[in-house]
């Protein structure tokens, strides 16, 4: 892997109510400590590291009609989880929709940081980070996958969501030490 043209790394809802709350799961817990250690190596690097944060509004947003209520704005559900706590440095956009991009200032952040590439971290790789990575992509970023800082509800899911960012966005996923070492 050659190094990454000016990256930054996309942490996509690794909030309270997806990990452990409303919508939780064992598979989003999994990739907690790979992914702390990604940011960790990222900051350590200089390499931006922007939240993508579901931020509800109760009884408006479209997604809690399918999902219900998950990550309402100003409870504890839509905190980042303790173990990934924003650092002095990150940026964090919420966001309403499942792109981190859709109606939020995430590209002009970008612009403005001189950001190329980004690197996909969180969940669910068939949905927020599929969706976030699509608006990317037709944007002009390179997308890049976390193997090891990415997961779904499924292996399936799992698996299939890094598939379709490869096939449709050239998206390559890689392991902690290729990503640091591209850095």
């Amino acid at each position: 892997m050659e190094k990454l043209n000016h990256p930054a790394i996309l942490v996509v809802d690794m909030l309270n109510d997806f990990v452990t709350g409303a919508i939780g799961c064992d598979r989003a817990r999994a990739i907690v400590p790979a992914t702390a250690r990604l940011l960790a190596a990222a900051r350590e690097k200089g390499v931006p590291v922007v939240y993508c944060n579901d931020a509800h509004l109760p009884g408006i947003d479209r997604e809690l009609q399918i999902w219900g209520d998950h990550a309402l704005v100003g409870t504890p559900g839509a905190e980042v989880i303790p173990e990934l706590t924003p650092q002095p440095g990150d940026y964090v956009v919420p966001k309403r929709r499942y792109s981190g991009f859709f109606q939020t200032d995430l590209d002009i952040l970008l612009k403005e940081l001189g950001v190329k590439t980004v690197i996909i971290t969180g969940l669910h790789t068939h949905m927020c980070c599929r969706h976030t990575s699509a608006d990317a992509y037709c944007l002009g970023y390179d997308v890049v996958a976390a193997k090891e800082a990415t997961n779904s509800f499924t292996e399936e899911d799992y698996l299939g969501g890094l598939a379709y960012l490869k096939t449709c966005y050239g998206a390559d996923a890689y392991s902690n030490d290729e990503l640091i070492a591209a850095f």
